[in-house]
Formats: structure tokens, sequence, C-alpha cells
């Protein structure tokens, strides 16, 4: 298990609208009903994407974006990384040292977190 440890940071929502829309999309690829949004953790280096990650095509929900979502748990729950393609290319809009987690609750709520607030991500 490989531990990612970084910041809290504000987003601009993006994910959040997505997950909202495509969520029977995300239910089928995860088992989870995510929480229309995610906590966005800038680590101190870069995380690249592991081979053969879960994906969310665009072609399956009639879309151009493609997903990718790596099993993770944060505080003990289960969570998912997700990034675009673009984003991993580093042509996106987040660098490689910031992932976007999303869980089936509110994260930054439940643990009263904000933004620079340290956290501990662990991916399988």
């Amino acid at each position: 298990m490989r531990r990612l440890v970084g910041a809290v940071a504000g987003g601009k929502g993006d994910f959040g609208r997505w997950i909202a829309r495509l969520q029977d999309h995300y239910a089928r690829k995860t088992g989870l009903r995510l929480y229309p949004g995610t906590l966005n953790v800038h680590l101190a280096e870069e995380y690249r994407l592991p081979a053969g990650c879960l994906r969310l095509e665009g072609v399956e929900y009639g879309g151009r974006v493609n997903v990718n979502l790596v099993r993770c748990s944060i505080f003990g729950r289960p969570a998912f990384i997700l990034r675009t393609d673009l984003n991993e290319k580093g042509a996106g809009d987040h660098p490689r040292n910031v992932v976007e987690v999303a869980s089936d609750l509110n994260l930054r709520q439940t643990y009263r977190l904000k933004d620079g607030s340290l956290v501990e991500i662990e991916v399988e």
C-alpha cells in the first residue's frame, strides 16, 4: 500500500457537477454512490496513475472526457482518486501533484477539513 500525504485545497467544482450528472456510471464502476464533489489534495511530488486502473470512457456516457479511477482510502473510508486523461498528461486543469479524491460522503465537511489541512491517502 502506498501512502500519499498532502494539503487540502479548493477546487473549481467541475468534478462535482459531473459526478452528479453521471452518478449511475460512477456507481457501476466503483460500487459506491459518490458524493458529488471531490477533495483536492496537493502533494509534495507528482502522482502518476498505476497501470490497469478503472476507467470511465467518454463513449460510455456520450461525452468526450475519459476519467481514470484509482481505488484508495482516506480516513479509513473507501474512496477513489479521479483523474482525467488530460490531467495525467499534464495538459489539464491540475498538475500531476494534485489528486482529486471522491468518496460516498462530503469529506471536507465530515472531517472538518479546511484549505491547508494535511490528509493521508492510502492507495492500493
